[in-house]
């Protein structure tokens, strides 16, 4: 029992692939940050540490790849339209960043096509087949992001990076918590002055 806790303390969450069926990182004992914090790696940064770190990952990546959720696809609401177009404005900071949108994953009451819904989409098929190194996640449901991000780190070698509206991501390699327009755009201010750094 005391090496079990000692190697949930130690955990870290890193690219894999790490097991077939990979442990929730909150099972291994990672927590979710505070507001004004980020996570790297399961370790609490502060966010302007992570936000440095997501600029690194991006710019170093050879094909960094955005996954725009529902929430962000759909001009639901005038916030949702501003998010989307800030994340816009953040992929186009990173030079040859891709944008793969994730399905639409909502259920479908009360009519299901089981060929579609009982088919969920595998996040580590699509990242196998595009040769994805680094990728970002922003407006998909937690519920979705935990579940694909577990599949990735699972399946896949990927980086993963979780910018959330709400608490964040265990298992994400890194995440931000409370990611709305003016984060964003922070985030972009961070990628294009490391960027124009690096020249």
């Amino acid at each position: 029992m005391a090496s079990a806790i000692c190697s949930q303390k130690d955990y870290k969450v890193v690219p894999g692939p790490e097991a077939y069926l990979s442990p929730a990182a909150a099972s291994m004992g990672i927590v979710l940050p505070e507001k004004g914090q980020g996570l790297i790696e399961g370790q609490i940064v502060s966010e302007k540490v992570a936000m440095e770190a997501i600029a690194k990952k991006l710019l170093g990546a050879k094909n960094p790849t955005f996954f725009p959720g529902p929430n962000v696809l759909w001009a639901v609401s005038e916030k949702a339209v501003a998010k989307a177009v800030a994340l816009q404005e953040m992929v186009k900071a990173v030079p040859g960043m891709k944008i793969i949108p994730m399905p639409d994953y909502r259920p479908k009451y009360p009519m299901i096509n089981p060929e579609v819904e009982i088919n969920p989409n595998h996040p580590n098929l699509t990242i196998w087949h595009n040769e994805i190194d680094v990728c970002v996640f922003a407006g998909v449901h937690c519920h979705y992001a935990n579940l694909a991000l577990k599949i990735i780190r699972g399946g896949t070698d990927c980086y993963t990076i979780a910018l959330c509206a709400n608490p964040g991501h265990e298992d994400a390699m890194i995440s931000l918590r409370d990611v709305h327009v003016e984060d964003i755009r922070r985030l972009t201010k961070v990628i294009e002055r490391l960027r124009e750094g690096s020249k």
